[in-house]
């Protein structure tokens, strides 16, 4: 059997996921569970030998189940992440990284975290995407190169925390 490696988690992260395990079990599992007896009493009623209504409460509750598993599946092998955890001179998983992209003067701003925390939309890119690959282990004034889908982008990393 091969370990697999620790998701990587910064102390908000593990609480927000452990928060949504812990509603998913309670308050999710109920809502589905109700959803499917509703379901299946009306389908009772129709001559219908298909129920789209309870078709559709069968795949929430296994999309739920499947979230639920996926979110034990990590908190069973996790590592905290220190958001100043590594040599504050390179970019490291927990840091916030101040970058900008050749050619403009914006800079945009990024919370390097785990893949089971990443949220582009919110800032938070994961250790795995190409962008936070590019730029573990560099140093302010760096710039590093990325396959993009419309080309190679180059960011110069302004600054770290």
């Amino acid at each position: 059997m091969t370990l697999m490696k620790p998701h990587l988690l910064t102390e908000a992260g593990l609480d927000k996921l452990t928060r949504e395990l812990e509603h998913l079990r309670t308050e999710g599992r109920e809502k589905v569970a109700d959803r499917l007896h509703r379901a299946f009493q009306d389908g009772q009623d129709d001559d219908f030998v298909e129920n789209a209504e309870l078709e559709a409460a069968r795949n929430e509750q296994a999309f739920l189940e499947g979230r639920i598993q996926e979110l034990e599946d990590i908190l069973k092998n996790y590592q905290i992440i220190d958001d100043n955890g590594g040599s504050p001179d390179v970019v490291n998983v927990g840091d916030w990284i101040t970058v900008s992209e050749e050619g403009y003067d914006d800079e945009e701003r990024y919370h390097l975290v785990g893949a089971a925390e990443a949220d582009p939309a919110a800032g938070r890119i994961s250790n795995e995407s190409p962008l936070g690959v590019a730029l573990l282990g560099k140093k302010v004034g760096e710039v590093v190169r990325v396959n993009a889908p419309n080309g190679v982008l180059e960011f110069r990393v302004v600054k770290i925390g």
